[in-house]
């Protein structure tokens, strides 16, 4: 057996079968161009008989893309194979890869006409004279012949074994044995392998191949069991896209077999890993497919840590938690991501690399308020913790009024309405507001307002975000007038009318203190001046 696997990467054909995956001409061109650079052995580009539009890709394909064989789709017809030809015919290193279906289930369904047969041996007999005469029609176009039993998984194993050396001997020189409906598990699906080559004996030059698909999600396990088994060709898409719950992911195969090396006879795998996160970015964005978070090797949770106690652990020694460096698959290292679950260590941390100092005397408030955060957003980005270092770590205690509780309630045939609690501290007595509004934030402000016994002018409201994420951080700055003096209020919260609420409030309590200080400037004067009458006097 030989000791390099070859990466068969059809993305572009199997790939663009799953629903709503179709890609256009030029998006498959810019992906097979990008599958070259990942360096993939094989792409399979497409199948041309089936659409114009398919035709046209696989020939701009095998015209334009060099590195990679390029290969084209046909079933065990001459004209199909006929017009894979044609669409190749651009090519300098070109496959036709042809297949028919083998097991009963698939026989029952596709050769059910008597003109095939009228009993299941005579169909059998059918299919091994079609299976020979498309692998001898392919081999008078090209010499690398790859043919496919469909749904192999599920076939008899000594009637596949019967096809294999019809298709071996009329010149195939790849054979791919399909798990097409992703019935198989590993060790059932590596044991068909072996019973077929133990049969069939081929000569060394022939490659056979594994083509599995998810649909017990077995898929990746299914095609490194099979080479276990002696397969050196591994068909698997990007992303694992494809029919149904799709393929075998690319990227999970090829890591599996450079990370667990040792279990595979140190194998050589060509993948230049480093693209692999850019190239399933690409597909994503063709497909409209995306990755999500917690794909394995692509996904951006991939290399991600938030628990503490893996955060504490990674950053003392990577190998802790990861079994691979972020690095050689495309992705960033070390992706601390803070959030709820998060500890110390990784919370200073980024800090650090942020480049913000925190004094020592500050750490366990700056903790604690970090945490109160992490409750409201699902993830802390580095501007939130600009913000919560900048910030000042107390409400003011020289405030008046404090926010005890709000209720807003609004809807589509309803004005909004709102209540609030205020607390007046000087009195300590707590004060409820209710009011409705033209919006909520009119609402609030009017129940406020209510609360505190006074209407108050407001100048200018300003919302904006100032962090990112769908959870982010919203920024309220209310500007209110008083005879002719303004004052403002800033806020942020991830709940917007709560930071409006804040920001209202904070512009009130500095009028407050406003009016305060005033009074008391004048009660001292007052003072002053009734000592010099009296000293006259």
């Amino acid at each position: 057996m030989s000791d390099r696997i070859i990466i068969f990467d059809t993305t572009l054909r199997d790939g663009e079968q799953a629903p709503g995956a179709s890609m256009t001409i030029d998006e498959k061109l810019r992906i097979a161009h990008q599958l070259a650079r990942l360096n993939v052995d094989v792409i399979e580009a497409g199948f041309p008989i089936s659409s114009p539009a398919q035709f046209e890709a696989v020939q701009r394909i095998a015209a334009e893309v060099e590195g990679p064989v390029i290969c084209a789709l046909a079933r065990a017809r001459e004209e199909d194979i006929r017009a894979a030809a044609e669409a190749l015919k651009p090519g300098k290193r070109t496959r036709i890869h042809t297949f028919i279906a083998t097991s009963d289930i698939h026989i029952d369904a596709k050769f059910g006409d008597e003109r095939y047969g009228r009993t299941l041996a005579e169909k059998r007999r059918t299919i091994l004279r079609l299976a020979e005469e498309a692998v001898r029609l392919a081999r008078t176009f090209t010499d690398d012949v790859e043919f496919s039993a469909e749904d192999a998984g599920r076939t008899d194993v000594g009637y596949l074994a019967e096809v294999v050396q019809v298709a071996i001997e009329a010149g195939a020189t790849t054979i791919n044995l399909p798990d097409t409906t992703g019935y198989c598990v590993p060790d059932e699906y590596a044991a068909m392998f072996r019973e077929v080559i133990r049969r069939v004996q081929p000569p060394p030059h022939v490659i056979f191949s594994a083509h599995c698909h998810d649909d017990l999600g077995l898929a990746v396990a299914n095609s490194l069991a099979a080479v276990q088994a002696g397969v050196r060709q591994i068909e698997c898409t990007i992303n694992g896209i494809g029919e149904r719950a799709g393929n075998a992911a690319l990227e999970e195969v090829v890591m599996a077999l450079k990370v667990r090396g040792e279990r595979f006879g140190r194998l050589q795998v060509n993948i230049v890993t480093q693209h692999l996160t850019e190239t399933s970015r690409m597909v994503s964005m063709a497909t409209g497919f995306p990755v999500p978070p917690n794909k394995a090797i692509v996904g951006r949770n991939a290399f991600s840590h938030e628990a503490g106690i893996h955060q504490h652990g990674v950053l003392r020694r990577r190998d802790t938690y990861e079994i691979m460096r972020a690095e050689d698959v495309g992705q960033e290292p070390e992706q601390i991501r803070l959030g709820r679950h998060s500890g110390r260590h990784g919370l200073f941390s980024r800090l650090a690399k942020l480049g913000i100092e925190v004094p020592e005397e500050r750490k366990e408030e700056v903790y604690r308020r970090f945490l109160a955060l992490a409750d409201l957003k699902k993830e802390i980005y580095d501007e939130d913790l600009r913000r919560l270092v900048a910030e000042q770590p107390d409400e003011n205690p020289e405030a008046l009024y404090q926010l005890m509780e709000m209720h807003v309630a609004t809807g589509t045939h309803r004005a909004p309405e709102a209540e609030v609690q205020i607390l007046n501290r000087a009195t300590n007595t707590l004060h409820i507001g209710r009011a409705t509004g033209d919006g909520p934030v009119n609402a609030i402000y009017k129940a406020i307002d209510q609360a505190v016994g006074a209407a108050h002018e407001l100048v200018s409201y300003e919302l904006r975000s100032v962090t990112e994420g769908a959870d982010a951080v919203g920024e309220v700055t209310v500007v209110i007038d008083f005879n002719g003096t303004r004052f403002t209020g800033v806020a942020r919260h991830t709940d917007v009318l709560r930071a409006s609420a804040d920001a209202y409030l904070e512009a009130i309590n500095q009028l407050e203190q406003y009016r305060a200080d005033r009074e008391s400037v004048t009660f001292v004067r007052a003072g002053i001046m009734q000592s010099f009458g009296g000293a006259a006097a």
